[in-house]
């Protein structure tokens, strides 16, 4: 290899073993000689092929935890029992890297450009789609969704000024803030008078919007409160999902001072301590079915 390495010999021999359509064209094989004299040195090029070939990755291939997609042209490299020996050595790694999809493609160079190249790309588009629809799903956690708002916050507004009003919402907001810091809550967006937040435990978001009722009491305003547990979606700093507008709904219901939660969240803090009062079953505006309802009334 030192010897021929970057002549037109050497890059014919690599052609007939790797790129058999180009093998015999002058015009490819000088400028495949050039480029490979251009990369590296005779010395940096033996180098190189002894790493390669002395490296054996075969003991790592099982804790491959990555999607994988093995892409080989089905009859590139010494026939091995009537197979290419590269489309044998994919089919051994789809078999040890766990759940990877190994496709076999028509032709016989080993070059993914050369030969049916949209057929490659079109298995690579096919295999990041899956991808990212599957990742998708994962952006969805189960998770318990808070929403507050202030009672009567307009005619308040309105019969207190502006001036006024801002610094009893800012009151407000430093109130809501220091209860969602003490259960663990995580404030996803304010609008005017309302939050939104998100805990990992039901308990703990009913009695949040528990203490927040009683905390700005003091401030004279009232608030009402809707809790639900569902299925989450994170779309980069956001949060949505049917359980959102679910959560957003199930606060509408409530009252002034009142903490109004799903039969999902009632079902499960069963054992927690927190009694509630059955509200019976209620259309929630523009989401499907009926839910039934429960006013936390005790912690």
């Amino acid at each position: 290899m030192a010897a021929r390495w970057g002549t037109v010999d050497d890059a014919r021999e690599w052609a007939r073993a790797e790129a058999p359509s180009i093998a015999d064209d002058p015009d490819l094989l000088r400028g495949l000689a050039k480029a490979n004299r251009h990369a590296a040195s005779p010395g940096a090029a033996v180098a190189f092929y002894d790493v390669w070939y002395a490296t054996d990755v075969r003991a790592v291939l099982g804790t491959i935890q990555a999607p994988t997609l093995l892409i080989s042209r089905a009859e590139a490299g010494a026939s091995v029992g009537g197979q290419g020996i590269i489309a044998t050595g994919a089919s051994y790694m789809a078999g040890q890297i766990p759940g990877a999809h190994h496709v076999r493609v028509p032709g016989r160079d080993m070059v993914p450009w050369l030969g049916d190249s949209d057929r490659i790309i079109n298995e690579i588009d096919q295999f990041l789609a899956a991808q990212r629809a599957e990742q998708a799903e994962f952006d969805r956690v189960l998770a318990t969704v808070l929403f507050t708002d202030i009672v009567g916050s307009t005619e308040r507004a309105a019969e207190m000024g502006d001036h006024p009003w801002k610094e009893l919402l800012e009151r407000h907001h430093s109130v809501v803030r220091a209860m969602l810091g003490r259960y663990r809550g995580l404030e996803v967006a304010t609008a005017g008078d309302g939050f939104f937040a998100t805990f990992d435990g039901p308990a703990r978001a009913v009695r949040c919007a528990q203490a927040i009722v009683a905390a700005v009491r003091p401030l004279g305003i009232e608030i009402r409160a809707g809790v639900h547990t569902g299925e989450i979606e994170y779309m980069g700093d956001n949060v949505g999902g049917m359980a959102v507008h679910i959560g957003a709904r199930v606060g509408a219901v409530a009252g002034a001072s009142e903490v109004v939660v799903s039969s999902t969240v009632h079902d499960l803090v069963v054992g927690s301590g927190l009694t509630f009062e059955d509200l019976g079953v209620q259309a929630l505006k523009g989401v499907p079915g009926e839910w039934h309802l429960y006013q936390a009334t005790s912690s």
